[in-house]
């Protein structure tokens, strides 16, 4: 049974909204009537297991980066289109939302872990990089409890999937070749990458936080 009151979805991000609606018009018209959102979610977190042990695989070739791209492909689609799916058949719920948010979470995590134990990124880099998404998360289910709001971080899971796929197209043009080292830590073109990307990612993280808890002083105030 659908839930009455699902909470509002603001999705700052442009391409986000743009790949969104692309795939509700062009793919979604195609997912069999038999299938269920919570059915559409588990492959995308399928899809996202492939991506994640083959990044782990990448140890025995690079090749395996092009299993990685693959299943995050298959994630990014399922990802947009179970909630498609949960709207158009009056399915939505709280254990799928809660599904969905939860697969995001271990995707982005084990995904980075994965990367940061290969011969093609640092771990003392990506362990700065693995809880953000997780962190993140935290702070939309609190959005959702308390505002009945789904605020999307400006920099989200389209984002997020572009640039793990910069960096496994980008290890394997460059082999893992260390480009520089600072304070003993070889950095790689991922580490790069996910350094680089840290920054707005922190940033997002930290405003929404802070944003978060003036709304709910706010609403303590009134």
């Amino acid at each position: 049974m659908a839930y009455q009151n699902p909470a509002k979805k603001i999705i700052p991000s442009k391409l986000e909204t743009g790949v969104q609606q692309f795939l509700y018009k062009h793919v979604g018209r195609y997912i069999p009537g038999w299938m269920t959102p919570n059915q559409v979610t588990l492959i995308g977190a399928l899809g996202g297991l492939f991506a994640i042990v083959c990044t782990a695989l990448t140890r025995l070739s690079s090749w395996f980066f092009l299993g990685t791209i693959l299943g995050l492909a298959v994630h990014l689609v399922a990802d947009d289109l179970d909630g498609y799916v949960a709207r158009q058949r009056q399915m939505a719920s709280r254990a799928g939302a809660y599904f969905d948010l939860i697969t995001d979470v271990l995707l982005s995590t084990f995904l980075l872990i994965a990367l940061g134990f290969s011969p093609y990124g640092s771990l003392e880099v990506m362990i700065f990089a693995a809880p953000v998404y997780g962190i993140v998360n935290v702070t939309a289910m609190n959005y959702i409890l308390y505002c009945n709001e789904f605020l999307f971080p400006r920099l989200g899971p389209i984002e997020a999937h572009i640039s793990y796929v910069l960096v496994s197209i980008l290890s394997m043009a460059t082999h893992g070749r260390v480009l520089f080292t600072l304070f003993g830590v070889s950095f790689r073109i991922a580490d790069v990458i996910v350094a680089v990307g840290l920054i707005p990612m922190y940033y997002e993280m930290v405003r929404l936080q802070i944003q978060l808890f003036r709304q709910l002083k706010k609403q303590e105030k009134s």
